[in-house]
């Protein structure tokens, strides 16, 4: 697709096949465990834990995503975790090191503690002040996440894959809060852009999958490898739905982030609200970084109230916002992050992720339940 296409009309567009006449648009999942093949197994399907023709679909469409007008591959997974693990698990032996964030997704610690029991040293440091750049010497590979989870703390991308490049290290980036049509972590120069596609880029908390993209096609094979070995593959279902939701990705992303910047500036405004965090305001701490790299600030508002017991009157008042985990979906959700454990977050602190309801509606909801809750 031509790189001047509009994100609407690329995500509408991409990974479909040429038309073909009395063929749908988008065909259906092929559901395969083998195919057809004489001979010399040679060819591009030969058995479903390998290849599969639904998945080649999504994999194209996210390419285009992910790095328009360049050459790019996509490997989907079953899960967001399936991509992470691939790549660092694809990438790393026994006597590398690797630079992990310490305020990232919560599953981390446990892929830390997987790394280590296979002998590679992890080393930790915040996303804020670029601060994982005093690690970087002997590293084998770093691992970004940006905007952080929960945090919404932004580094600066751009900053650091040149000094991990120039220390011999790889550089992944998890984009799963922005998405591609948020951030491009591939244009900022990173090796990898990793996401949970379970997220926004689906979009309807009804899919678990997750890719990996990379423009080098060495790193590729590896990650693929990585995926037929351990079998992490998703259902030719799942790769079909995701790929039937692509085509709203930049109008429930456009929906989302400017009703997050709303609700982020209308709770700026109440005094029972502190650590207020959106990387979209311009007084948020994340302003400056994300507003050189990334062209839309996500659907993640984050903020505490007084106590536990406040946010759970909070949530608990809530009737358009469901009190669930994950964001990025079509309807909103929240959750006192603390209830999991394993973040350094007050025991008051909301992950709001906003959905695509009308914003007059959503705020009103949250500005009643937070009157309620403070009573």
């Amino acid at each position: 697709m031509s790189t001047t296409m509009g994100d609407g009309t690329r995500a509408v567009r991409a990974g479909l096949p040429e038309p073909e006449q009395y063929e749908p648009t988008l065909p259906g999942p092929v559901f395969a465990a083998h195919f057809h093949l004489s001979g010399e197994p040679v060819g591009p399907y030969t058995y479903g834990r390998d290849t599969n023709p639904t998945w080649t679909r999504l994999e194209r469409a996210i390419s285009e995503l992910e790095a328009p007008g360049e050459t790019a591959e996509t490997t989907v997974f079953a899960s967001g975790m399936a991509a992470i693990t691939a790549v660092l698990l694809s990438q790393t032996r026994t006597g590398d090191a690797v630079v992990l964030p310490d305020d990232g997704y919560q599953a981390l610690p446990l892929v830390r503690e997987q790394l280590e029991a296979y002998g590679v040293e992890v080393r930790t440091a915040p996303t804020a002040g670029d601060a994982q750049l005093a690690l970087l010497e002997g590293a084998k590979l770093l691992w970004i996440e940006t905007p952080s989870n929960p945090g919404l703390d932004v580094c600066d991308v751009r900053r650091l894959v040149e000094a991990a490049h120039g220390a011999g290290a790889l550089v992944a980036v998890d984009n799963t809060l922005a998405t591609p049509i948020g951030q491009r972590p591939l244009e900022l120069g990173a090796d990898f852009s990793v996401a949970s596609d379970t997220k926004g880029m689906t979009g309807h908390g009804d899919i678990l999958l997750g890719h990996v993209t990379c423009r080098d096609p060495g790193l590729t094979a590896a990650v693929r490898r990585w995926r037929k070995v351990v079998g992490a593959i998703p259902g030719p279902m799942e790769a079909w739905l995701a790929h039937r939701s692509l085509s709203t990705l930049q109008l429930r992303i456009d929906r989302q982030c400017t009703t997050a910047l709303t609700l982020a500036e209308a709770l700026g405004k109440r005094a029972e609200v502190s650590g207020l965090r959106y990387p979209g305001l311009p007084d948020d701490p994340s302003y400056p970084k994300a507003v050189r790299q990334m062209r839309r600030f996500g659907s993640v508002v984050s903020f505490v109230l007084a106590d536990r017991e406040t946010a759970e009157r909070f949530l608990a008042g809530l009737r358009l916002v469901d009190d669930a985990t994950s964001f990025g979906g079509v309807r909103s959700t929240a959750e006192r992050r603390a209830r999991w454990g394993g973040d350094a977050v007050p025991e008051g602190f909301i992950r709001f992720s906003v959905g695509a309801e009308d914003p007059e509606d959503l705020l009103a909801d949250v500005e009643r339940a937070l009157d309620e809750a403070s009573r």
